[in-house]
């Protein structure tokens, strides 16, 4: 799937210098692009038994709830503190600069429901560790995370563990 490279914008010194973020809202904007990137992952994911995917707030939404919807599953968002309107249970996270939280409705997950998390990008793996100990929590299982964009020289995967099968369209 490297071709879909060609429609990441590559945004040098963004948020501060010496990032270079990677923007997929050209990749969005294109319809065939975003379809055959959303049709990508489905194939990816196609064996695993999934009864919903998580993605979290915000770009997580823009690949996991077309992802759900195109394998036949249920969307479950997870948002930063305080976004839910029902009852919630909340993890925290470090960020580069301070601490974060998100939060999933407690009702989101059944003991026993398989989910998959999915998200655009996986960098430190900060926010998918959180992602993914939310659904445990709740007693789902964690059958894989799924994301468009891994930046592998931030070494995510090994802060995720080797119990999560991690897959990944595009590497940079």
């Amino acid at each position: 799937m490297e071709e879909l490279k060609q429609y990441i914008r590559v945004i040098p010194d963004f948020p501060q210098p010496g990032i270079s973020f990677k923007d997929i809202t050209t990749l969005l904007k294109d319809g065939q692009a975003y379809k055959k990137t959303i049709e990508a992952m489905h194939e990816l994911v196609k064996d695993k038994q999934v009864d919903l995917v998580a993605g979290p707030e915000a770009r997580g939404f823009v690949v996991g709830a077309p992802l759900a919807l195109s394998i036949g599953a249920g969307f479950i968002p997870i948002r930063k503190s305080g976004k839910l309107p029902g009852e919630t249970i909340e993890v925290g996270y470090d960020l580069e600069y301070g601490k974060d939280k998100l939060a999933m409705h407690k009702d989101a997950i059944q003991p026993g429901q398989k989910v998959l998390i999915a998200d655009d990008l996986l960098a430190t793996g900060g926010t998918i560790k959180s992602s993914i100990d939310l659904v445990r929590q709740l007693g789902g299982e964690v059958v894989g995370a799924v994301f468009l964009i891994e930046l592998s020289h931030l070494n995510g995967r090994e802060k995720l563990g080797e119990d999560i099968d991690i897959i990944s369209l595009v590497k940079y």
